[in-house]
């Protein structure tokens, strides 16, 4: 289900440091990790967290920080499915 932009920004008052983007409908956090190890190790955690739900960030790994953006495409808009695995993603960042 779409969420409605009031949904949204109740829903980012819960996850840390996910900001909606002013041009999409899309979620983003920046995570920065003590090195490259580090942040290829969380990559792999989301990924296997994203497999479980079936439902998959865009992720881009620049040396120990990553960018990370959710969004369902098949529905064109932000839904539960971005605000749950963002509350994940929350709980696998160290």
């Amino acid at each position: 289900m779409k969420l409605t932009e009031d949904q949204v920004r109740d829903g980012l008052t819960r996850l840390t440091g996910w900001e909606l983007d002013p041009d999409a409908p899309v979620i983003r956090r920046t995570v920065r990790l003590p090195g490259f190890p580090a942040a290829v190790s969380l990559v792999n955690e989301i990924a296997q967290a994203a497999e479980q739900v079936d439902h998959h960030p865009d992720i881009d790994i620049r040396y120990d920080t990553l960018h990370l953006a959710l969004s369902t495409h098949s529905e064109g808009a932000l839904t539960d499915k971005d605000m749950a695995l963002a509350a994940r993603i929350d709980e696998l960042v160290p």
